[in-house]
């Protein structure tokens, strides 16, 4: 399946977001970048002895290098997002009963958030991720119900959208950007495209 969203370009090299999540593209956006969205569905494996922290640069690499022949002019840009907890990755949850055992582990504890970027165009490839330092209260089972079925997070690793009603009632501090726990960490997105691919 693909999904291409049209944009103005503010490149030489048409500038391309990768994925088809809505946080991601409003970050991109707001930060005043022109750009289209392209999208292709497919696996998403890693080793299994790949420490966690390297997971989510690593599946962003991946992600560049299967758009990279489809959009062979382009600049591209992929990313994943990983929530990390006693060094297991939560992914995104399958039901209810596994987003209750994510929140679960993350209730009343600190944890850490990573995304991971590749951007490439036709002559360079560059990956980087940037970690945050989540720390959540105490939820109780009764919020974590409320939330669940009011906000369905299942497209979220970790069960948990730190823009939505469990970020703003339940989240006491962080440490690192606001915007990798999101899913795009902007700043470090924002410097290569200028420094590195002069967008």
């Amino acid at each position: 399946m693909y999904l291409v969203q049209s944009m103005k370009m503010n490149s030489t090299h048409p500038l391309i977001l990768a994925s088809n999540s809505p946080r991601r593209q409003q970050i991109l956006k707001d930060a005043g970048f022109e750009f289209e969205v392209f999208t292709r569905d497919f696996d998403e494996p890693f080793p299994n002895d790949l420490a966690a922290l390297e997971i989510a640069q690593y599946l962003a690499v991946q992600k560049n290098k299967n758009y990279r022949p489809l959009k062979p002019d382009s600049t591209i840009i992929t990313s994943d997002t990983t929530v990390i907890c006693d060094n297991l990755v939560l992914n995104k949850p399958a039901n209810k009963d596994e987003a209750i055992q994510m929140l679960s582990m993350l209730s009343g504890r600190t944890h850490k958030v990573v995304s991971g970027v590749c951007i490439s165009s036709p002559v360079k490839t560059v990956a980087f991720s940037d970690s945050t330092s989540v720390t959540f209260e105490t939820i109780s089972k009764g919020e974590m119900e409320f939330y669940i079925e009011n906000y369905r997070p299942f497209d979220k690793a970790g069960a948990y959208g730190i823009q939505e009603w469990i970020g703003m009632t339940k989240i006491s501090s962080i440490t690192g950007s606001y915007f990798t726990v999101m899913g795009l960490p902007i700043h470090r997105v924002y410097e290569v495209l200028l420094n590195e691919f002069g967008i």
